[in-house]
């Protein structure tokens, strides 16, 4: 029998691979495309672009409703062929690497969060994923999840993410199912346009949403708003 594809590590634990232009399977990684983009990746994007939110999505992304969750979810379109490539990518590598999504930067390492639905407490864990195509693991780096973690720029990621996950495990919570049209719409400005919710293009209950001053310059504050108003007087509510 062959090796698992996943491998569960523990946050120090070492291990080989290297991803860069010398290695074999360079770029391969960037076909076949099916990436999910979180709302922090989607900021990072549209600014490197120096686009905005909407002109964005409408480009670059395709809209879906998680079969689970029933929330509005973003994917990265394709470009055209049958390898469906990612639309950033080039021979010489990624042409957004300095603000790529957090997939990209945590691969090949699988980052897990729980928490303990009675003390709150939460728990990390990490696993290896060994697809066919990648050498990576042939290559001579040793390093740990934590150190690929910083080495990626990870942190703020992590955090914006991690957020994000606690608002999608309170819809599960207290209203599992499907949403009204309005609450879709609401979920998808607060966390994927940016610049929409700036512009005060967003209502909540026929009312709109007033944005601090002290956040409303700022898409990674802007977005921690949003998500905090979603928490409290979304999702909040138990049916």
């Amino acid at each position: 029998m062959g090796e698992e594809p996943i491998k569960k590590i523990s946050e120090n634990e070492p291990f080989h691979f290297d991803c860069q232009r010398e290695v074999p399977c360079f770029n391969l990684c960037c076909r076949d495309l099916n990436k999910f983009l979180t709302p922090y990746d989607i900021i990072r994007l549209k600014n490197h672009l120096n686009m905005p939110s909407r002109l964005f999505l409408e480009r670059y992304t395709e809209t879906h409703i998680g079969p689970q969750t029933r929330l509005p979810v973003i994917t990265l379109k394709s470009g055209a062929g049958n390898e469906r490539e990612c639309p950033f990518v080039t021979p010489f590598g990624c042409s957004v690497y300095e603000d790529r999504p957090s997939s990209c930067r945590t691969y090949p390492i699988i980052r897990i969060l729980s928490r303990n639905q009675e003390s709150g407490e939460r728990r990390i864990q990490y696993a290896l994923l060994k697809e066919p195509h990648c050498r990576g693991f042939e290559q001579s780096r040793q390093v740990t999840a934590r150190e690929w973690m910083t080495g990626q720029g990870l942190d703020p990621f992590n955090e914006m993410n991690d957020l994000m996950m606690g608002i999608i495990s309170l819809k599960n919570r207290n209203m599992p199912g499907y949403l009204n049209d309005d609450v879709k719409r609401l979920f998808f400005t607060l966390c994927y346009d940016m610049d929409a919710f700036r512009a005060g293009g967003c209502k909540s209950g026929g009312r709109f949403i007033e944005i601090p001053d002290s956040v409303i310059d700022d898409d990674t504050n802007l977005l921690r708003f949003g998500m905090a108003y979603l928490e409290q007087n979304v999702f909040s509510i138990t049916v």
